[in-house]
């Protein structure tokens, strides 16, 4: 196993710290705490993708796609784009092979924003793509991921209500409670209508409220409460409404096992909006819920060291002490990195 991580580069690498001495009984040790760590499915496909083998990523994604399993295809769809945008080698060869395959079409789409994204020329160069999420979206029907990705390209361009709108009716149309899809849309929501946070959060409360109890669109308002918090403009949202986002999402958070990597980055940006609301018991009982699962967001938007900011709020907090104040780096909301969309 050693021998075949080290094929990863660092940007995919599981990160590890020095090791901070272990509890009995008590949440991981420093050194068993990883970011953005691939669960046992993606691991195998970003391991062989390392080794310049395309195999594992086509089965997986294509399993998502047979299985209907949108989210997985979501998460995995990201992960595989990000890991082509530093080494594309395994990518190419698989499109090169297969170009008019659904899976294929819908990494060209994602690898295609993802370049597009940090370029201070974004609109104009994300207008170019459009062709590659059409054929994305038109490489199976019922996949939804092509408009999430549609609905990310929409805020990129700077898109109007209207078109907007259409893209969210078709997404919401394949898959009625995909988290994706709602992310995006409330990304889209708050660019378009900066410091109006009422209107995001009646967006994510109504969706949450139609959302089965175990969808992880029930952690959209603790969404809207994080960019809330971050943006530090426009009216006061009333602190019982943060309060309700937050309990919401401790109620989904309850309904899988601790150490779960599914919901993790739900559970690392939950404890954000716990510790900013000063919620310690709660934000304790979500440090050990999380387990070894630390996620880049959102300790990236108040740290350049991420799984560092993380383990140090976890060992104050473990240990009865306050930490300070989680306030975002003064490049945030503004500055814009490629994998904000």
């Amino acid at each position: 196993m050693v021998g075949t991580m080290a094929l990863l580069p660092t940007f995919i690498r599981p990160t590890r710290m020095k090791r901070i001495p272990s509890r009995p009984a008590g949440p991981p040790a420093g050194d068993e705490v990883l970011l953005d760590a691939p669960d046992d499915r993606l691991g195998p496909a970003l391991v062989a993708a390392g080794r310049g083998d395309h195999r594992a990523a086509a089965e997986l994604l294509a399993a998502t796609r047979a299985a209907a399993e949108w989210e997985n295809r979501d998460r995995y769809t990201r992960r595989l784009a990000a890991f082509a945008r530093s080494r594309s080698e395994w990518f190419e060869e698989w499109r090169g092979a297969a170009p008019g395959d659904p899976d294929v079409l819908l990494m060209t789409a994602q690898l295609a924003v993802d370049r597009a994204w940090p370029s201070p020329g974004r609109a104009e160069l994300l207008r170019e793509v459009s062709p590659s999420i059409t054929a994305a979206a038109k490489g199976d029907d019922r996949d939804p991921v092509p408009w999430r990705i549609a609905l990310d390209h929409a805020r990129g361009t700077r898109a109007g209500h209207r078109y907007f709108e259409e893209l969210w009716e078709a997404a919401v149309r394949r898959a009625p409670h995909h988290y994706g899809c709602h992310v995006a849309a409330l990304r889209y929501l708050a660019a378009s209508w900066h410091g109006s946070h009422r209107e995001c959060f009646d967006f994510a409360d109504l969706a949450a409220q139609d959302a089965p109890a175990d969808s992880l669109v029930q952690a959209l308002p603790a969404r809207a409460a994080f960019a809330y918090l971050t943006d530090g403009c426009g009216p006061e949202v009333p602190r019982e409404r943060l309060d309700a986002a937050a309990d919401r999402a401790i109620a989904l958070s309850g309904r899988f096992p601790a150490g779960d990597p599914w919901p993790a980055e739900v559970r690392n940006k939950l404890t954000y909006v716990l510790v900013r609301l000063d919620r310690w018991e709660d934000a304790r009982t979500q440090l050990r819920l999380i387990g070894p699962y630390a996620t880049s967001f959102p300790w990236d938007r108040v740290s350049d060291d991420p799984l560092g900011h993380f383990l140090r709020l976890r060992e104050e907090l473990l240990t009865g002490l306050i930490p300070a104040p989680q306030r975002p780096r003064s490049e945030y909301p503004g500055h814009v990195r490629a994998g904000d969309h």
